[in-house]
């Protein structure tokens, strides 16, 4: 089913306002008489758009036709533990000691 809307009046400077602060976009007075035509025209291209005939177009949620992009999960070899602590400059029980990060409170 197409549902074409009418051609709606062009956006005033209070709607560009209400959108910029439900954006919550500080805009100065030039930048509302810039961005009132461009918002305006943007929505009537819209417009334009939904007039276009998708009776027999299927519903997607992506154009690319992928349906799977991730791969098998694999395990690659990793380090030993032993390997992995080789390199560290002090270890204990099998872990990497590090200076506290943390001052404690009383």
């Amino acid at each position: 089913m197409t549902v074409i809307m009418k051609a709606k009046k062009a956006l005033t400077a209070t709607d560009v306002r209400k959108i910029a602060k439900l954006a919550n976009l500080v805009i100065s007075d030039s930048e509302e008489k810039i961005f009132t035509p461009q918002l305006s025209a943007t929505l009537d291209y819209v417009n334009q758009l939904e007039k276009a005939d998708t009776e027999h177009v299927e519903a997607t949620a992506h154009v690319t036709g992928l349906e799977n992009v991730f791969r098998e999960d694999v395990i690659e070899p990793t380090l030993s533990q032993s390997e992995a602590l080789s390199n560290a400059p002090q270890t204990y029980n099998g872990y990497i000691v590090v200076k506290a990060i943390f001052e404690e409170t009383e």
